[in-house]
């Protein structure tokens, strides 16, 4: 497919009183993987390309929010004034996941970059043929306000009687669901630069330093309703009271040797796989010397 670029492009940061009233999307709920997919298409992408596209697959939930669990990156070639989208691999690609994920349907497309431009509109009009209200997402892998800022549109058509005027971009509140392991690494790619990937006793140190912040700060509100400083909030006590009833009811001697006991059995198998690691190698050596023998 190959479009001439005629729109012009009005990108809202904040809800709009003039968005179309068609627009019933509320929440674009995306999982760790689509952004890892996104970044990986990035970093692979052709040496004359400024920027990937892609379409985003996952399901519309009843309260209208899109959750969006899968992606892949879509071949396009795109100048100032024309755009053309591989619609063949992108079917391809559409009708191989289907055959794994059946319940997973076309909700949108990504791209790389800090926002929306004029070629942005023609992808978007050929998505939204694929897909009624399509999510627009990006990734800004240029990391331009220092970090990989992820955003979320809907568009609609400004008209003034059977003229388009121009293609309106409402953005729409973002919701990113991870488990503590991938928030690691999703914080590893929001850094500009990084030495080294965290290893697991790094990883552990992190989160529990994460955890005590957490705990000082429910700490001190606590104290400061106590003291009548603050109102009570009765969502935040309920969510404290669960919170602590989570926690297991064994004297603290009990819990420390159950710690320890864990933490001593995750050091022996590292150790055990240090020698096995050393075994191989020593094996393959001695092989190789015997055949040259």
């Amino acid at each position: 497919m190959a479009a001439t670029n005629e729109h012009t492009v009005l990108q809202f940061v904040t809800p709009s009183s003039t968005a179309s009233t068609t627009t019933q999307v509320l929440t674009a709920r995306i999982h760790p993987l689509v952004i890892f997919n996104v970044c990986d298409c990035f970093v692979r992408r052709p040496d004359s390309a400024e920027r990937v596209i892609g379409t985003l697959l996952g399901s519309i939930l009843p309260d209208g929010t899109v959750d969006i669990r899968n992606s892949y990156a879509v071949p396009h070639n795109e100048s100032s004034d024309q755009v053309a989208v591989d619609i063949d691999y992108h079917h391809n690609m559409l009708a191989s996941h289907l055959k794994v994920n059946p319940k997973e349907v076309i909700v949108g497309w990504y791209s790389t970059g800090a926002g929306v431009n004029g070629g942005s509109a023609l992808i978007h009009d050929f998505f939204a043929r694929e897909v009624t209200n399509p999510i627009h997402l990006t990734v800004d892998t240029g990391f331009t306000n220092g970090e990989g800022t992820i955003k979320a549109y809907v568009s609609s058509n400004l008209s003034l009687g059977d003229r388009q005027l121009a293609a309106q971009f409402q953005e729409i509140p973002v919701d990113l669901r991870m488990v503590e392991a991938e928030r690691v690494g999703y914080d590893v790619l929001k850094a500009t630069a990084v030495d080294k990937l965290p290893n697991d006793m790094e990883g552990m140190e992190q989160t529990m330093e994460r955890l005590l912040t957490l705990i000082n700060d429910v700490y001190k509100y606590v104290d400061s309703v106590v003291e009548g400083k603050t109102s009570p909030d009765n969502n935040i006590g309920r969510f404290i009271a669960e919170a602590v009833a989570s926690l297991p009811k064994l004297p603290p001697q009990v819990f420390d040797n159950l710690v320890n006991d864990s933490l001593q059995d995750q050091l022996l198998l590292l150790y055990l796989s240090s020698i096995t690691r050393t075994q191989l190698s020593l094996a393959e050596k001695l092989n190789t010397a015997a055949q040259m023998l």
